[in-house]
């Protein structure tokens, strides 16, 4: 054990690591090491207790903070948080991609591991503003409409009122969307405001919209809200959502749909 862990209480070091997860959002066992010189097992328990108290989720390597108020990881950082559950939640969505549909896919890291899935299909249109999304999809498959417009590099993603072009131009039978945070009140919000002004637009040009989302998501508020709650048609997320929360999304007209992650199978919790 280090002098600094000798020294320091565990209440008083965890305050430190929470006033640094405040700072990074996103931090490793390895730079929470050197920061507080700790040894990596006491890292990994501090953690581990933040964890328990809902303050932090774990991811390989590290952690991310749960704040009430969301920040946004860059997108790489994103696709490792709950990859397990973003893996079956996309498998889960397939059933509702039907032959020839003219689809919409966003940034979202879920519906990035959709796009992965829909790599073979060539008989489906597929309209996105994500790099990501295009660049899964640019060797085969699906026919793509990529739309332009301000490149927002933290989500690899065109966004703003330039999007407008060409998404007025369209109607897509359904529309898989991520979001940042998701209450049945405050509805469904990301953390900027052009790329919320895009997504709102996407939502208004499908006829279904489908919202991809793990649970660690839910009950969390972002910045810039981009729609209601009623204007999602079926919420696909993974069993760690309650059943109070599961009841006040119905309320509001939205189907849950559950992902069992260690069974990989779905079970409905809506109508």
């Amino acid at each position: 054990m280090s002098k600094n862990e000798q020294r320091d209480l565990a209440p008083e070091r965890l305050e430190k690591l929470r006033h640094i997860l405040r700072e990074h959002r996103i931090i490793r066992v390895d730079d929470l090491c050197q920061i507080l010189q700790i040894s990596a097992a006491t890292a990994r328990r501090d953690l581990a207790q933040l964890e328990m108290q809902g303050e932090v989720r774990r991811v390989h390597g590290g952690a991310v903070g749960l704040d009430t108020m969301l920040a946004e990881p860059v997108f790489d950082d994103k696709t490792s948080i709950a990859a397990s559950e973003k893996q079956a939640i996309a498998e889960a969505a397939l059933p509702f991609v039907k032959p020839n549909d003219s689809l919409f896919l966003d940034g979202g890291s879920t519906v990035l591991a959709l796009a992965g899935l829909l790599a073979s299909r060539t008989d489906l249109t597929v309209v996105t503003n994500s790099l990501r999304v295009a660049g899964a999809l640019a060797a085969g498959g699906p026919a793509v409409i990529l739309v332009g417009g301000e490149l927002r590099r933290l989500s690899q993603t065109f966004v703003g009122p330039m999007t407008r072009f060409t998404l007025e131009q369209i109607h897509v039978d359904t529309a898989f969307i991520g979001t940042i945070g998701l209450t049945p009140e405050q509805g469904l919000t990301t953390t900027d405001p052009k790329e919320a002004y895009t997504k709102s637009l996407i939502i208004s040009r499908a006829r279904q919209v489908i919202l991809l989302a793990d649970s660690s998501k839910i009950g969390k508020t972002a910045f810039s809200p981009f729609a209601r709650t009623d204007q999602v048609h079926v919420l696909i997320t993974d069993r760690a959502l309650d059943r109070k929360a599961t009841r006040d999304f119905e309320k509001h007209g939205v189907r849950v749909i559950a992902v069992d992650i260690v069974k990989n199978r779905t079970t409905p919790k809506g109508p």
